[in-house]
């Protein structure tokens, strides 16, 4: 493996990160029932908020922290309409997505063209992982990162023992399949509902931010760049499994970047084919996913309906 093919998939697991973070946010949202078409909203709600803040106060930890509230309040909003009004949750995800893009049109007015302040970029500075980032070619794509991109390592593994082996996420996942039987149980399907609602948006406001403040690093117009939309797609292709979330995001991280290696040999392609191939290939993932249906790749039985205790 050459180094150029090295310095590709590492870059390719940074230009996952914001989509890795999205897909999680978003496999917890719709493992308690619920389809928020508002990520791309959320996202950038917690892209500006993170940019803004750490712009401000020079602190990272500060600016971390008003990402998440921030894709959490525009969850908060959405959990609201849907689980206590009952409103039908594909139209209000749409409308979070416009909300949250004109919340951050209006916030980022005066943001346009400035950078992230030195004292934040050091702290999202690639650090090496003691031994681990001392392995051959392994290390260098995986263990040579940000703290950020570690973050989201963590998170998979967290999502993954919390959804499969706790009495909670068991709980979790029957509010997702039957949520009658799971009231009758004694769980309270409101209180787990927004619950996991808010932490799908927190971790979507984190996907915003690693945008904002280490991907690009500045601030421009539409920073996500439809890549909500990818993450809800990636959901799919990943059967509500975080772990293959991770394969997934970084699939996509591919595509994305996969056009300045093209450049690089070139090839005679068309720029526009190049930025076509990650939307292209979302299609295609939703065609497949559709036409392979098993109960193994099978979404929560009672994903996108609203729940009301007296129609029990």
């Amino acid at each position: 493996m050459n180094t150029m093919m090295v310095a590709f998939l590492a870059n390719t697991i940074i230009s996952g990160t914001p989509l890795l973070f999205a897909t999680l946010g978003e496999i917890i949202t719709e493992r308690v029932g619920n389809l928020n078409l508002g990520v791309e909203g959320m996202m950038l709600m917690g892209a500006v908020s993170g940019f803004y803040v750490g712009l401000t106060t020079q602190s990272s930890l500060l600016a971390l922290i008003a990402a998440m509230l921030a894709g959490g309040s525009g969850a908060l909003i959405y959990a609201i309409l849907t689980v206590s009004f009952r409103t039908n949750q594909v139209v209000t995800g749409l409308a979070l997505t416009i909300f949250g893009t004109g919340v951050s049109g209006f916030m980022g007015q005066s943001l346009v063209g400035k950078v992230t302040p030195d004292a934040v970029k050091a702290v999202f500075k690639p650090v090496v992982v003691p031994i681990l980032g001392e392995i051959p070619y392994i290390g260098e794509i995986f263990f040579q990162q940000d703290i950020f991109i570690y973050l989201s390592y963590i998170m998979v593994v967290l999502v993954g023992i919390y959804l499969y082996k706790t009495r909670l996420g068991l709980n979790l996942r029957a509010v997702g399949e039957n949520p009658a039987a799971a009231d009758a149980a004694s769980i309270n399907v409101s209180l787990y509902k927004y619950a996991h609602i808010l932490l799908g948006g927190a971790l979507c406001g984190l996907g915003g931010a690693y945008l904002s403040l280490v991907y690009v690093p500045a601030w421009q117009d539409n920073i996500t760049a439809g890549r909500g939309w990818i993450a809800v797609a990636l959901v799919i292709f990943a059967a509500w499994n975080p772990y293959k979330a991770l394969v997934g995001s970084y699939l996509f991280g591919g595509l994305d970047i996969i056009g300045f290696r093209i450049q690089g040999t070139g090839f005679p392609v068309s720029q526009y084919i190049i930025d076509m191939l990650p939307y292209l290939v979302t299609i295609i993932v939703l065609v497949v996913a559709s036409l392979k249906k098993s109960k193994k790749n099978a979404p929560p039985k009672a994903l996108g309906v609203p729940y009301f205790r007296e129609e029990r």
